[in-house]
């Protein structure tokens, strides 16, 4: 289902979408797979899907679950949808929850755009997270609104789900490599000489990390280009992303097709040790963190020696020429 409160895309990936005003933060990528096809796998892993039912407003998420899964999939028009949604929050309404999140019987109901079940129907929205601790009485999810919260997720699962290595023997890492912590490394990386990895990290396949780089408490999904004697830090990339050296990147979300040129990257903390504030649709909001650096959308080239303010969005498509402070 489609989530009120996800009212703007992090990174902007419309062009999977008919409609280019709906969010489409379902198809981030986690360890490798797209949110919502994780989200479709892990579910039918434990009940068993019949169908997952799709509005046809959403159609692209169809596209992302047929071409990844073999769980049937099927559209269905707004009024068929909103019926279902209707009647089923109107019955999940009426049994109290408050004890525990139980799906194995008449459950749950929680706040509106989390999560809501009754005996046959699980409605998922776009902003939902399934954790792979869950079992059949108990599903472990997380929600989030803002980019700052999608971040804290990632560190989340990375404790949760990376707890010991796990290297794929498809990956070349130089003997002068340093793998310190629980790691996921896919195929086809290259870890040069001196690079430190420290975990819990997630590397992506054919994903590259240069020699003297500093990767810890990252995931870099799949063709992300990491040069020589960089320092990333609690970041997340969407793959296909090139860095160059020397470049420092923290606490941020980075898109895909995404270049930076040499010396440049994200500040993550304020001068004032305040908070972290970020606009959204003209309006500042409190991110409640006082480390938080940028989202760099989709397709953006950054140029050599240009530091981004905390708090900042690069929107989608744009090139920030070389030696700018990015403060907009």
């Amino acid at each position: 289902m489609q989530s009120a409160s996800t009212s703007y895309s992090f990174l902007d990936y419309n062009e999977s979408e008919v409609d280019s005003s709906i969010p489409s933060n379902c198809s981030l990528y986690l360890f490798g797979r797209a949110l919502i096809t994780r989200n479709v796998e892990l579910i039918d892993s434990l009940y068993g899907l019949e169908t997952v039912l799709v509005p046809k407003k959403l159609n692209f998420i169809s596209r992302l679950i047929k071409s990844t899964t073999n769980v049937p999939v099927e559209e269905i028009d707004e009024t068929t949808y909103d019926k279902l949604v209707k009647r089923d929050i109107r019955v999940s309404q009426k049994i109290n929850v408050s004890e525990k999140n139980d799906f194995s019987s008449n459950t749950i109901h929680m706040q509106q755009n989390t999560l809501i079940s009754n005996k046959n129907l699980l409605f998922l929205p776009c902003n939902t997270v399934v954790g792979r601790k869950s079992d059949k009485r108990s599903l472990e999810y997380y929600k989030f609104q803002y980019p700052w919260e999608f971040l804290e997720i990632i560190q989340d699962l990375l404790r949760n789900e990376v707890t010991h290595s796990i290297i794929s023997n498809r990956a070349s890492i130089a003997k002068t490599a340093i793998i310190e912590g629980p790691c996921i490394i896919e195929d086809n990386v290259v870890i040069d000489d001196f690079a430190k990895i420290k975990g819990p990290t997630y590397i992506g396949s054919g994903s590259f990390v240069g020699m003297g780089s500093l990767i810890r408490n990252s995931m870099l999904d799949y063709n992300t280009n990491i040069g020589f004697n960089c320092e990333i830090g609690k970041t997340y990339f969407a793959g296909n992303a090139k860095i160059s050296h020397h470049n420092v990147i923290l606490d941020s979300m980075i898109g895909k097709n995404v270049w930076f040129g040499g010396y440049s990257g994200t500040a993550n903390v304020l001068l004032t040790r305040k908070n972290v504030q970020y606009r959204i649709n003209g309006n500042l909001f409190d991110t409640g963190r006082n480390h938080f650096g940028a989202v760099v959308s989709n397709n953006c080239s950054i140029g050599a020696s240009v530091i981004i303010l905390p708090g900042r969005k690069i929107p989608p498509d744009s090139i920030v020429p070389a030696g700018t402070i990015f403060s907009k």
